[in-house]
């Protein structure tokens, strides 16, 4: 028997050991388990808040606030018409949703989840909201007036308005005082001076085409917008210019960045969910599609285990088509709304 030479052994060695702790860290992601909540009416962004293990879930006139270690429901947010989204303030205590409906603001108390007021909007339709706690305020992004609705958080008071020369989508604040949201009728991403609320910049989004979902690696000032064409676009947030494009599913709306395990993820409507992992310095992979159910185009990332959850429902046919609706939706199945909760 020929024996391999010393050098040889140790190449094989560390190929091998290579290839173990691979598969170490590879994801491996599956949806684990769902939480049946039911009811009528649909739903748009979620929000995990680690801290209490509570989920905040949108559907219809209402916010579901779930405790994931049991999957209950302990809690609601009432009276919240056409709710898109949920900013959390852990600083002040306090939370806020984004009423499309009646282009309010609802406020609410984050330990008692009591209501404390109402803020209406001299804007239509407020889709995204985001917190910043550079600046203490709460922004909401509406879709019918293409325009951001600044608000005090601690006194409920509407202080001012950025422009966006477009229809917003999902938003991400960088924890330096600047906020970048996506303009999905202009293929953009525009950044803006919390404090000031003056534009800073208006970036193409090219190859990417009608974004949505909006996430940030803030320690590398890197963000992910999930766009229409089935490309993710990676841009640097200092100066706009594409790092990387990589393949996500269709109908996506949703997009996460887990910073301690270095993994952003996609949620796509066809019913998959894209997970990437940043290799280094601006590289990055697509390490699995994971099967979930169609109609989960949103997610919410829990950071303190990496799980993500995604809520979706079972679809009738659409009503008929109407001149205000041409195009509508398939209808939702009542009864059927549930969140997925994918883990590895």
């Amino acid at each position: 028997m020929s024996r391999i030479p010393y050098p040889a052994v140790l190449l094989v060695l560390a190929i091998a050991s290579a290839g173990v702790s691979a598969a170490s860290n590879s994801p491996h992601f599956k949806v684990a388990h769902r939480i049946l909540l039911g009811g009528d009416g649909g739903w748009d962004a979620l929000t995990v808040d680690g801290s209490t293990h509570r989920l905040f879930v949108t559907h219809g006139t209402r916010v579901q606030v779930v405790d994931v270690q049991t999957d209950k429901v302990v809690g609601e947010i009432p009276e919240t018409p056409g709710v898109h989204g949920v900013a959390l303030a852990h600083d002040l205590g306090r939370g806020f949703t984004s009423n499309g409906r009646d282009s309010s603001v609802t406020m609410f108390d984050l330990k008692s989840l009591a209501v404390l007021g109402k803020l209406k909007l001299n804007a239509r339709n407020p889709d995204a909201i985001e917190y910043d706690p550079i600046s203490k305020r709460v922004f909401a992004f509406n879709g019918g007036s293409a325009s951001a609705t600044a608000i005090e958080a601690a006194a409920d008071t509407v202080i001012g308005s950025v422009p966006l020369g477009g229809k917003p989508e999902f938003a991400a604040a960088d924890g330096m005082g600047k906020i970048y949201v996506n303009l999905e009728d202009s293929s953009a991403a525009v950044a803006f001076d919390a404090r000031t609320l003056k534009t800073l910049h208006r970036w193409p989004l090219a190859p990417g085409e009608e974004p949505s979902g909006l996430a940030m690696d803030r320690e590398h000032r890197r963000l992910f917008a999930g766009c229409s064409n089935e490309k993710l676009v990676v841009l640097d947030a200092d100066d706009g210019h594409v790092v990387s494009v990589l393949p996500i599913g269709k109908s996506v709306d949703g997009v996460a960045f887990d910073a301690k395990r270095q993994l952003v993820f996609s949620s796509n409507g066809e019913g998959t969910l894209t997970v990437i992992h940043e290799d280094g310095p601006d590289k990055y992979s697509v390490v699995e599609t994971v099967p979930t159910q169609k109609g989960g185009r949103t997610l919410a990332l829990d950071e303190t285990d990496g799980s993500v959850y995604v809520p979706t429902a079972e679809f009738g046919p659409p009503p008929a088509a109407s001149a205000d609706h041409p195009h509508p939706r398939p209808s939702v199945v009542p009864g059927t709304f549930v969140v997925l909760v994918a883990k590895r």
